[in-house]
C-alpha cells in the first residue's frame, strides 16, 4: 500500500529542535510493514509562502503519488478542512490524522476536523468516548508505542552510567517545578531536550540514555489549559510511556488514565503522584537495583509482545481501512481538476489583504514591545487562536480562518 504521510520531519518544523516524534518512530513501523511511505512535509514553513501554497502543494502531492492511504498528525490548521474534503471527493484514498494531546485539544481542535477525515486516531480514551456522544461514528482509539528497531533489553542498575535522567521535547508546564524539587532533595537529574540544560538530543540518541539510566521520568501533565475562565491541568499518556521500556528502560511516571490498561503498576513499571513520593521511590530503587532490574525487565517484555509500533500501526491502518470503505464504498473520485479549481479560489480568498495586514500589526506591536522577537509574534497569534477557536469555531481550521491568514510563520 503507497501511504502519504503528511508530518513535520523536525520538531515543531525546527531543525534546532531534531527529528519530530512521529516521523522518526512511525515512519520506520510503516515501511516495515511493508507499505511504500512518500513523506509531504507539514511543518517547516520555509518550503512555501503561506498555507495556501502549502495547501495547494498537498493537493499536488495527491495527484502526483495516487496514495492508497493519507496518514496525518496535524500540529494545528496546516491542511484546511475545505482541503481535506476536496481530496476526499477527488481520490479514492483514506484519509486518516492521528490525533495527539486530545485530553485538551478536543474542544479546540480534534471536533472540528474529524468530521472532514475518513478516521480519526485518538490515544485518549474519553475523547473517543465524547465523540461517539457526539454522534460521531469515525473515531477509533489507539495508542503510543514503542519503536521496534529500538528494542533493547534493560541493562543492570550496576552497568548503568546515569543515575535519574528525564528527556523531554520542551521545558514547559511544570516540570521545571518537578526538577527543582528533586535538585532541592539532593536528586540530581541529568535533563535533556529543547529548553533543557543538555539541549535537544538526535532520535537515536534517545534510547541510549535510556538504557543508561536507573531511573527514566516521565511527567503525564501537559500544563495549564482552560475550560471556559477556569483553567485546569490535563493528564494523559506519553509517548515517553513506551518508549523507556521498550529501549530497556526503568519507567517511573506520574499516573494516566486508563494507564493500567498497558503495564501492570509496581510490576512493570512504577507511577508517583506527588512530590514527596517521587524523591522517596527514586530514592527506594536506587538503593534496591535488584527490584529495580526486575521490575525494567518485565516492563521490557510487555512493550516487546504488545507495544510496538508495527502492531500498533497495523490494527490502526485496519481499522481505517474499514471505516473508509463502510462511508465511502469503492467510487474513484471525481474530477481532480474541479478540485484545483476550487483550491485555487480558495487559496485567493485566504491571502491577506491590506487591512488584516493593518490588524496584524496592531496585535503584534504591544508584544513585541514587551517579549522582542520571536516570542511577540508568537504570543499575539496564540491570543488571535485562543479567541479564534472559542468564537469562530470550525472556521478556524479552513481556508478563512483568521490565525491562518496572519500568522502563517508564526503558526
Amino acid at each position: 500500500m503507497k501511504i502519504l504521510f503528511v508530518v513535520g520531519r523536525h520538531a515543531y518544523g525546527d531543525p534546532a529542535r531534531g527529528e519530530g516524534y512521529e516521523y522518526a518512530n512511525m515512519l520506520p513501523a510503516l515501511r516495515s510493514l511493508g507499505h511504500e511511505v512518500v513523506h509531504f512535509e507539514s511543518f517547516d514553513r520555509s518550503l512555501y509562502s503561506d498555507f495556501a501554497a502549502l495547501n495547494t502543494g498537498f493537493l499536488d502531492a495527491m495527484e502526483r503519488e495516487r496514495p492508497d492511504m493519507v496518514l496525518c498528525v496535524f500540529m494545528s490548521y496546516e491542511l484546511w478542512t475545505e482541503t481535506l474534503d476536496l481530496a476526499r471527493s477527488s481520490f479514492p484514498s483514506t484519509i486518516v490524522n492521528w490525533g495527539t494531546d486530545d485530553s485538551w485539544k478536543y474542544a479546540q481542535f480534534a471536533r472540528h476536523v474529524a468530521p472532514h477525515v475518513d478516521c480519526y486516531a485518538t490515544t485518549w480514551a474519553a475523547a473517543r468516548d465524547r465523540a461517539q456522544r457526539e454522534g460521531f461514528s469515525n473515531w477509533v482509539l489507539t495508542q503510543w508505542a514503542a519503536n521496534d528497531a529500538m528494542l533493547a533489553a534493560p541493562l543492570p542498575a550496576r552497568e548503568c552510567s546515569r543515575q535519574v535522567s528525564f528527556i523531554g521535547a520542551a521545558a514547559y508546564g511544570n516540570r521545571r517545578r518537578w526538577i527543582e524539587d528533586l535538585t532541592a532533595s539532593g536528586i540530581q537529574v541529568e535533563c535533556f531536550g529543547h529548553g533543557w540544560p543538555n539541549g535537544p538530543v538526535a532520535s537515536a540518541e534517545v534510547p541510549r540514555i535510556i538504557r543508561d539510566s536507573v531511573i527514566s521520568l516521565n511527567f503525564a501533565d501537559s500544563g495549564v489549559h482552560w475550560r471556559g475562565l477556569v483553567p485546569y491541568r490535563s493528564r494523559q499518556i506519553k509517548a515517553r510511556v513506551f518508549e523507556v521500556p521498550g529501549a530497556g528502560g526503568f519507567l517511573l511516571t506520574q499516573p494516566a488514565d486508563q494507564l493500567d490498561r498497558y503495564y501492570r503498576l509496581g510490576e512493570e513499571i512504577v507511577t508517583f503522584d506527588s512530590a514527596g513520593r517521587l524523591v522517596e521511590r527514586i530514592r527506594h530503587f536506587l538503593a534496591h537495583p535488584g527490584e529495580r532490574d526486575r521490575i525494567a525487565s518485565a516492563g521490557h517484555e510487555r512493550t516487546r509482545r504488545e507495544h510496538g509500533y508495527s502492531r500498533r500501526l497495523e490494527s490502526l491502518l485496519d481499522d481505517a481501512m474499514r471505516l473508509r470503505r463502510r462511508d465511502r464504498g469503492e467510487r474513484s473520485g471525481a474530477d481532480f481538476l474541479q478540485a484545483r479549481t476550487t483550491l485555487e479560489r480558495l487559496a485567493q480568498s485566504h491571502r491577506a489583504g491590506p487591512w488584516l495586514r493593518a490588524l496584524r500589526a496592531a496585535l503584534v506591536l504591544p508584544f513585541r514591545l514587551v517579549w522582542g522577537e520571536p516570542r511577540g509574534p508568537r504570543a499575539a497569534r496564540r491570543l488571535l487562536y485562543e479567541l479564534s477557536w472559542r468564537f469562530a469555531g470550525a472556521k478556524t481550521y479552513g481556508a478563512s480562518g483568521w490565525p491562518g491568514r496572519l500568522f502563517y510563520r508564526e503558526s
